[in-house]
């Protein structure tokens, strides 16, 4: 572990080595500009918990309730989670089961091919103080173990959200038992969810308790065609979901997946879902998302990847996402994980960061155009500007460090001159692992590895405003500042 002094040290050199190369002005509209998102959710910024590893998670994993509180005092309200993925589709419920899970695997980094849970799993969840989304199986037909496993759900878990049937059924194939021998197509799969909305709904004796779609992706099982089918089932539909992952496993791309304009590009792709969930009246969720399939490429664990959860975030808020739930998967054997039993992963302050960004926030509103590697955002409470956040995607790995100086202009000053404060999400280069000892910094502080409690003291910076209005503000690449007013 890093001394605080060292730290204090890195983030000195990491805030004034970045030879700027390159000027931008944004104009900072002081109320929401047209362009402005809609009225934001007040916890944006979710996590997903795979569903056999969740009760360890929380029950052995010491840094789980840490991690959590740091984000809910960064954004002023309770984390929502989420609990499901692939193994909610092979797990089983069981009323006598006196443990929260039961399966047996070749190796501890393995996920097992099928699993029972009892009602203590569902006991782990009711003590979460946020919202929680509990995914049950679809794949198994089992329709009758599914409502047996809701009805303890709905008893139990007071902050319980929504239920999921289902994950992924783009993947169901025809030897699945819902498939009944035959091919599991778009078509089909609405009219099985529908009619699963309705039977366990019905059963439950409540409107509005489904999250529905859970698709990977866009194509042609999506929430637009799910909502197509929907009609009076609708009423029991809560909140449409959809997977994200923009990188492959075996193909990833850091330089790519960080690129602002990249990000603008694939959140854009969802933009008709959200539309169609929005038509009747429903929030769109990434209710499981993360930066690469398979468990996350190499490039999952870097501090590349922290930038990217940042800018993501704000692009899915504005495009219309109500909240998004960044997966957690198997303990010691999941690169894109935020956290685990021993080392931080880099992701995490991209998180923290935008926890920070967006607390409190009712808008945001992009200030660039979403075609260059930069980016600069207006927040907004009670429709006033209050924070400006600021992105330079630049790739950066070694040799100078390139900046760029972001004018803000158009600011209120109470005086002649006055000053704002920054805090700034820097690394020492967009490839640094944490495990590897890489330092990565939020407003100068770290994550203490195997507890998440926050190291350091914390560094704000003083950015002058001048009497015409204006500041500047230099962000070297792969760099983020978020500028108070």
């Amino acid at each position: 572990m890093h001394s605080n002094q060292s730290i204090g040290f890195l983030v000195a050199a990491l805030l004034f080595s970045a030879r700027t190369i390159y000027s931008l002005t944004f104009a900072v509209p002081s109320s929401p500009p047209s362009n402005a998102s809609g009225t934001l959710d007040s916890a944006p910024v979710g996590v997903s918990f795979e569903f056999f590893a969740f009760s360890a998670y929380m029950q052995d994993v010491a840094a789980t309730n840490v991690c959590l509180s740091n984000l809910k005092k960064a954004m002023g309200t309770a984390v929502p989670i989420r609990i499901g993925g692939t193994t909610q589709d092979r797990a089983t419920y069981d009323p006598s089961l006196s443990t929260a899970v039961n399966y047996s695997v070749a190796s501890s980094t393995d996920a097992p091919d099928s699993l029972t849970f009892g009602p203590s799993f569902m006991q782990i969840a009711s003590s979460y103080d946020g919202s929680v989304t509990l995914g049950l199986d679809r794949r198994l037909n089992s329709i009758s173990n599914t409502i047996a496993a809701a009805k303890v759900a709905v008893s139990v878990i007071p902050n319980l959200y929504a239920l999921e049937l289902g994950n992924e059924p783009n993947f169901f194939v025809s030897s699945d038992p819902i498939a009944n021998g035959s091919s599991w197509t778009a078509a089909a799969d609405a009219s099985s969810q529908v009619s699963w909305q309705e039977s366990v709904a019905t059963a439950l004796d409540k409107e509005s308790i489904i999250q529905a779609g859970v698709f990977f992706g866009t194509g042609s099982f999506s929430v637009e065609e799910l909502v197509a089918k929907e009609g009076a089932s609708a009423s029991y539909v809560r909140s449409f979901s959809e997977h994200y992952y923009p990188q492959s496993g075996s193909t990833a791309n850091l330089t790519d997946l960080m690129s602002h304009s990249s990000i603008v590009s694939g959140v854009s792709a969802f933009e008709d879902d959200i539309n169609a969930a929005s038509s009747l009246d429903k929030p769109f969720v990434f209710g499981e998302t993360n930066s690469a399939t398979q468990g996350g490429g190499g490039i999952s664990p870097t501090y590349g990847a922290a930038l990217w959860i940042l800018d993501y975030v704000m692009q899915a808020v504005i495009l219309g996402a109500k909240q998004l739930f960044f997966h957690q998967g198997t303990i010691g054997n999941c690169q894109y994980c935020w956290w685990g039993n021993y080392t931080m992963g880099a992701p995490y302050y991209g998180a923290y960061m935008a926890a920070l960004s967006l607390n409190g926030a009712s808008r945001i509103a992009p200030l660039d155009s979403g075609t260059t590697p930069y980016a600069a955002y207006a927040i907004y409470q009670n429709d006033t500007v209050s924070r400006i956040l600021l992105y330079n995607s630049d790739y950066y790995s070694s040799g100078t460090r390139s900046g760029v100086n972001f004018t803000l202009a158009g600011l209120s000053t109470s005086s002649s001159s006055s000053t704002v404060t920054a805090v700034r999400l820097t690394g020492d280069k967009a490839t640094a692992r944490i495990d590897q000892g890489g330092i990565v910094t939020v407003a100068g502080q770290t994550f203490e590895n195997g507890t998440c409690t926050i190291q350091g003291h914390k560094v704000v910076e003083d950015v002058d405003v001048g009497e015409n209005g204006e500041t500047v503000v230099s962000v070297g690449a792969a760099e983020a500042v978020l500028v108070y007013l």
